[in-house]
């Protein structure tokens, strides 16, 4: 049969063209050969001259054959038959529309163009996909071609740029089917197939990764309008809706290409059906399923997610499909929806002009926000805070609702999530600067005028005793007329709107005129216009004799009529229309009193709303008070981006006035010195942000509110809040940052120039000291001034001002150990300065001022002299000597009474005693200082400058003559570690063999300082105690000898001084002893670790951190005596509980120190003759053991904790034991090695608190165990539940089974095991002994400081440094020995 008289019917694939399927179907004949493929096209392509379009029903095949042999075809072969093609399509296109229109169209041609048409677009469209594929793969092959010639590349490869060509083909499509060719179909209905083979195309284009791309953004027009054209004219939606669904399943990258083409179809193709369809496929998704299917899921979120925020007017009709999903497990879909939720609260559910029933649904989404910020996933509460944020910024939240999302934030604080405090952080600073009360949220600020405004009220309400008469009804008419008659017009314009409202308020068969007339002033009164006029309209035509529906004039249009009937129902006969002109007129005196009386009622009611008003500005500023408290807690949180995020919360809340941001403002300040430059960057910001832009309207006014600023953060600050400052402003300065005019108006203040206070003159000597570290010039320019200024001689002295002028001078030099590469000598001034002779002023001539303040001033002037001067020594020396002499002059006249012959000498008095010695050992420990750092660099730098100048001095022959040299000589390495030695010998030999030997300054206190230590009866002033015994210390660090001499000393007064003060400050000396000579300390440790345990805070804290300083940088062993550290983290004061904790964390990044520890102090914390209760013990545990990560380290613990129970003695100890076991991780290999080690704890299971401990193991490794893992927990489990009913016996019982069999290896290495625990069974609950390594030759490379048990070190020294009855300071007051702290 001829292929014109054939029908092409459209097959499923293209093998189903070569059978055939039924009469009259069109068959392919032949496959026709690569070879004569290039011909035939040529044949084609001159047939279509000829016939136009038509030409496919005779050529069909050849296109055919060419899809056929696709891969094998030549590339231009395809290209020609692509653009041919084209052409045929297009032309077909252009004439389809002339066709169509004609009337004389035989059944015969209709059918030839149907067949060309199928035939045509069915051929393009599999050309299409064809080179589709090809590009795919071929962008798959070369993934890693990238740069700017991968697209000529690409060119290359195909001969063309396909992604160019897709956009015309599909255009071309569109165009054809919005032409009307269904009338080619029988009863111009067009089959299924055809529509699905032009949508197919498309749906397989957006399958591409790429297509989401912005190059590809043409070809995603092109097919979002083809399948918009097939929406809207060929009934697709339903293939439209389950393929979208299909695709978002399947294809991730799809979600944001698909959303953009259904917010097209439903706003420019008017199909806003499709978005309810699509939402409702998704809402029909089982939640179970959905969970399990993370990819679909994922896709599904992203689409709603998105197209909420394209549509989310369309998209809230559908939206309670979707209510399932918040209560699936997917968190993606619960974040989809309370997303979508947000979006419509944003932009359809804004405003304060809603309807009731806007005003519903909107407070339902909020309702259901706040609910999901408890959510059991992170990610929602997360993403339940960041939308808040967004309906905050964007004003869109009720001010009903503040508190309540407030109180949310602030409660999300303690979030054990990272990224949910951080959005909570973020939705606080959202509401500060958001917040529609103030820019200031001072409370006291709004304290003040709530009162006021209250009182006012109350004032307001108190002269209101007569309540208010009701409006009259004229008046409420006359308001009410404007709307309406606006309805009235709108209903008569709009007759279909009546239609469409219909008549909801019918007249009933038995009621009267009287009672419509009721009705219709009722609903007036409620403001339903529309359905009062509706029912007045309907009650002129029922009672047209009735009054007042029978009285209107027929001569005015119907809105006059009805509107004065209106008028005569709702004002009554009284006020009717045709009112007699008398009552009129007599309503006027009512009608003024009226008035006056709704003005008042006015008045009265702004003044309530301006009073809730403060109300609800001074509880917000209270709860973000409230708030500052927790977010301060997390500024030092290991996460950098929530320490940043709290950082700008700070900075917002200062800006806005609230009082306790200082706090934070301050807290943030050693931040500076974080390691993670985030975070230093964003301290630095903060305070650029805060202080160096401040308004003002000149430079002089932003320079002195800045100086304003930074003086109010010196306010009573510390020396660690003022050394981070100086940092700040130093990097501040390098960077140019500080203007002029700021030094300016400082030199001004410090000069006087400027009027100030004495606060803020002292304030501008800090800031220049501090700025001065960054550019010394500031204060090295003007050093002649600055002394001139602030060190006068006039007749007040300010103590306080002058040490502050100290330390700014010595920020112009540099205070460490000079280079030895430096050529010039450091900073130095001469003697004659006049810097030094008014420090040696200042200082003897307050010597015998009691002024609190002089003794911090001595000490900065001392060290500025060592640092500063020439010969530093001897400018102290005569200060002492000056002193001294002060001292000698002020002995007591009275003597004391003759009974007493050693109070009868002469005694000095206090004040210069305590000033003395103070002195004395400021000048000890500055010459120390001095001796090992400046004398010691000068030494070496004047080596390093002769060696130099020696080695360019040496001829050229001599260095050819030793070219057999050492390596040694060759690097400068043998002479310069001989010479460091000597040096430092030399240094040493003047330390212990001079300063305090023979005729010294400094040796002649040295016996008036041990006097007055040895004489606490005698010298009971506890300021003079401080002062003697910090002075001890300082002059201790110069010798060894004299260290080791007055050891005893130290530590009799560290233990029995019953002065805290003086404690604490002799753990810090010893703390500074252990540094210098840890040789002589080492056998005093256990001294040390007792003062954790005083009864005074100051102390434990001190000792706390002195001994954390100590173990981390390895200066004393880690003995067994750590455990009182451990007893620090239950301690009763926060900040030494918080120091315990940062001591473990900071311990445990020294490989196994923790660990290596935990067996010791566990012994020692559950003895019950020194350790601690058994709640305290389970605190302390539960946070060292949280210590043990690692695999090997748990096994081994576990090992050693199994083996402790044969030693232990007591059911406490059991207990102990076993609640450390059920602490530990365990996992399948820890259940083997507890089962390997069963009878070691086996017959301590019959105490029900050891058997719920081991049980409570069970319990967790079934949950989530695996196959293999769970016969072994059931072995443990029968045999603990068997020995704790039957003791060992059940256990026994339990060997014969097919479980014995395992018990043998673990019974063979538990022998010698027991044999060693026999051994050690005199020792109460001991650690066992180490075994002995095999002997290896000894090394010669120096050791580094090992953790150690107390078990491993020999008692002798300890018990060597025990102090004798002999050896202890005899007194003739005795001393207040000072109680250990009870135990609770």
């Amino acid at each position: 049969m001829p292929p014109q008289l054939c029908e092409f019917h459209l097959p499923l694939s293209p093998e189903d063209l070569l059978r055939s399927g039924g009469v009259n179907q069109y068959v392919v004949q032949e496959v026709l050969p690569i070879r004569q493929l290039q011909p035939q096209l040529k044949a084609f392509q001159a047939a279509f001259r000829a016939q136009g379009p038509l030409a496919i029903l005779q050529h069909f095949d050849t296109v055919y054959s060419i899809l056929h042999h696709f891969r094998n075809v030549d590339l231009g072969l395809k290209e020609d038959t692509l653009e041919f093609l084209i052409k045929v399509v297009s032309r077909h296109s252009q004439e389809l529309p002339s066709i169509l229109d004609d009337a004389a169209l035989s059944v015969s041609e209709r059918s030839s163009h149907l067949n060309a048409l199928k035939m045509n677009c069915y051929v393009l469209i599999r050309l299409l996909e064809s080179f589709e594929t090809m590009s795919s793969q071929t962008s798959l092959l070369g993934l890693d071609v990238a740069g700017k010639g991968k697209k000529a590349r690409s060119k290359a490869a195909h001969g063309f740029d396909w992604e160019e060509e897709r956009q015309p083909i599909l255009q071309l499509l569109t165009q054809l089917l919005q032409l009307d060719i269904r009338h080619l179909w029988n009863h111009s209905v067009i089959e299924e197939e055809f529509v699905s083979l032009v949508t197919g195309c498309c749906y397989r284009l957006l399958e591409n990764p790429t297509i989401s791309h912005q190059k590809n953004r043409p070809t995603r027009d092109a097919i979002t309008h083809l399948l918009g054209v097939a929406l809207t004219r060929y009934n697709h939606m339903l293939s439209a809706t389950v393929k979208i669904i299909q695709l978002l399943q399947h294809f991730e990258h799809l979600a944001p290409v698909l959303v953009g083409a259904v917010s097209l179809w439903a706003t420019e193709y008017g199909m806003k059906s499709i978005v309810g369809e699509i939402v409702r496929e998704i809402g029909q998704k089982c939640p179970q399923e959905l969970s399990r299917d993370p990819s679909g899921a994922k896709g599904y979120a992203t689409f709603l997610t998105e197209l909420a925020e394209r549509v989310p007017a369309i998209l809230m009709a559908s939206v309670c499909v979707l209510l399932d999903h918040l209560d699936g497990e997917n968190y993606m879909m619960r974040n989809a929806v309370l997303a979508a939720m947000a979006e419509m609260v944003l932009q359809v559910l804004n405003g304060d002009q809603l309807e009731e029933a806007a005003r519903d649904t909107r407070d339902q989404f909020l309702d259901t926000l706040q609910a999901h910020g408890h959510d059991v996933h992170s990610f929602v509460r997360s993403r339940v805070l960041q939308l808040f944020t967004r309906i905050v910024q964007q004003k869109a939240l009720p001010l009903t609702r503040f508190q309540a999302v407030v109180a949310l934030a602030v409660e999300r604080l303690a979030d054990k999530s990272v990224l949910v405090c951080k959005n909570a952080i973020q939705l606080l600073a959202s509401f500060v600067a958001n917040n529609p009360f103030s820019c200031k949220l001072s409370d006291a600020d709004l304290a003040g005028p709530l009162q006021k405004e209250t009182q006012k009220l109350q004032e307001m309400r108190a002269q209101r005793r007569i309540p208010a008469p009701a409006l009259q009804p004229q008046e409420e008419w006359e308001a009410m007329l404007p709307e309406v008659q606006s309805t009235l017009q709108r209903l008569l314009a709009c007759p279909q709107e009546e239609e469409e409202e219909g008549t909801p308020q019918q007249i009933a068969d038995a009621e009267t005129a009287d009672q419509v007339k009721e009705r219709i002033r009722q609903l007036l009164a409620r403001a339903s216009y529309k359905q009062a006029i509706l029912l007045a309209r309907q009650a002129t035509h029922r009672f047209p004799g009735s009054d007042p529906f029978c009285g209107a004039d027929a001569e005015d249009s119907p809105e006059g009529r009805l509107l004065s009937l209106l008028a005569d129902i709702f004002k009554g006969p009284a006020s009717g229309a045709h009112a007699a002109p008398e009552q009129t007129a007599g309503a006027d005196p009512r009608g003024e009193c009226a008035q006056a009386q709704a003005g008042r009622s006015e008045e009265l009611v702004k003044q309530e709303m301006l009073v809730q008003y403060l109300r609800d500005a001074r509880s917000f500023s209270q709860s973000v008070t409230e708030a500052i408290s927790t977010v301060s807690r997390m500024m030092y949180e290991n996460t950098t981006t929530v320490v940043q995020e709290v950082i700008e919360f700070f900075v917002m809340v200062f800006q806005f006035g609230v009082p306790q941001a200082l706090f934070g403002v301050r807290r943030m300040l050693p931040l500076i010195w974080s390691k993670e430059p985030g975070v230093r960057e964003a301290v630095l910001n903060a305070y650029r942000q805060l202080y160096l832009s401040p308004k003002g309207d000149s430079a002089r006014a932003k320079a002195q509110a800045l100086i304003q600023n930074l003086s109010l953060l010196l306010v009573d600050a510390s020396v660690g809040t003022i050394q981070c400052l100086e940092e700040i402003l130093c990097e501040f300065v390098r960077k140019e940052e500080v203007k002029p005019a700021v030094t300016q108006l400082l030199w001004e203040r410090v000069t006087e120039k400027a009027p100030c206070s004495p606060a803020e003159r002292c304030a501008a000597v800090m800031l220049l000291g501090m700025m001065a570290r960054g550019k010394p010039e500031i204060v090295g320019s003007n050093l002649d001034v600055l002394v001139g200024a602030a060190l006068a001689d006039s007749g007040r002295r300010d103590y306080r001002l002058a040490q502050q002028v100290c330390q700014a001078i010595s920020n112009i030099s540099d205070r460490r150990k000079p280079s030895l590469g430096a050529r010039h000598p450091p900073f130095r001034l001469p003697q004659e300065h006049g810097l030094f002779q008014r420090l040696r002023d200042m200082v003897t001539k307050g010597f015998a001022q009691p002024d609190p303040l002089w003794v911090p001033f001595k000490e900065a002037a001392v060290a500025l002299t060592y640092q500063l001067a020439e010969g530093p020594q001897e400018i102290c020396a005569r200060m002492l000597r000056d002193c001294a002499r002060q001292a000698l002059d002020g002995l007591q006249e009275d003597s004391a009474p003759q009974g007493n012959p050693e109070a009868a000498a002469p005694r000095l008095r206090t004040l210069l005693l305590l000033n003395l010695l103070s002195l004395a050992g400021d000048v000890a420990l500055q010459q120390l200082v001095h001796l090992e750092q400046a004398v010691s660099g000068e030494l070496g730098r004047r080596r390093a400058l002769r060696e130099e100048q020696e080695h360019k001095a040496k001829a050229p022959k001599e260095k050819n003559t030793n070219s057999e040299t050492t390596m040694e000589d060759e690097l400068g390495l043998a002479g310069g570690a001989s010479a460091d030695d000597t040096e430092a010998e030399l240094i040493r030999n003047i330390c212990e063999m001079e300063l305090l030997e023979g005729r010294q300054v400094l040796a002649a206190f040295v016996p008036l300082l041990l006097a007055v230590c040895h004489n606490p009866g005698l010298y009971s002033s506890p300021e003079l105690s401080a002062a003697a015994s910090l002075a001890l210390g300082k002059f201790c660090m110069i010798s060894s000898r004299f260290c080791e001499s007055q050891l005893r000393l130290l530590f009799t007064m560290l233990e029995k001084s019953s002065l805290p003060t003086v404690r604490a400050n002799l753990m810090v000396v010893v703390g500074d002893l252990a540094i210098r000579f840890p040789n002589l300390l080492d056998p005093w440790t256990p001294h040390l670790y007792a003062r954790l345990r005083d009864p005074a805070q100051h102390v434990r804290k001190t000792a706390g951190l002195v001994l954390t300083h100590l173990i981390l940088k390895d200066m004393v062993k880690v003995k067994g005596q750590v455990s009182e550290m451990a007893v620090l983290l239950i301690d009763p004061a926060p900040p030494i509980a918080a120091l315990a904790k940062n001591f473990f964390n900071e311990l445990s990044h020294k490989g196994n120190a923790v660990y290596n520890l935990l067996p010791d102090i566990i012994s020692r914390l559950s003895d019950p003759e020194c350790g601690v209760e058994e709640e305290p013990f389970r605190t302390i545990m539960k946070h060292l053991l949280a210590y043990i990560t690692k695999d090997k380290q748990l096994e081994s613990l576990l090992e050693k904790l199994c083996q402790r129970f044969r030693t232990a003695r007591t059911e406490r100890q059991h207990r102990d034991l076993a609640f450390c076991v059920a602490q530990l991780p365990v996992a399948e290999r820890g259940v083997r090695r507890l089962l390997d080690h069963f009878d070691c704890f086996g017959d301590k299971l019959s105490d029900d608190a050891v058997f719920a401990a081991f049980l409570s193991i069970v319990g967790r490794l079934r949950r989530g165990a695996k196959p293999e893992a769970k016969a072994v927990v059931d072995e443990f489990e029968q045999k603990l539940r068997a020995c704790h009913s039957r003791g060992l016996d059940g256990m026994d019982e339990l060997d014969l089974g097919p479980g014995g069999s395992q018990q043998a290896p673990s019974a063979k290495k538990r022998v010698p095991r027991a044999q060693a625990a026999a051994s050690t069974a005199s020792d109460d609950f001991a650690t066992p002994e180490p075994r002995r390594p095999t002997r290896r030759p000894p090394r010669t490379t120096k050791k580094k400081p090992q953790v150690v048990f107390s078990s491993d070190e020999s008692s002798e020294e300890e018990l060597s440094a025990e102090m004798t009855e002999d050896e202890t300071p005899r007194k003739t007051t005795p001393l207040r020995r000072a109680s250990r702290r009870p135990r609770s």
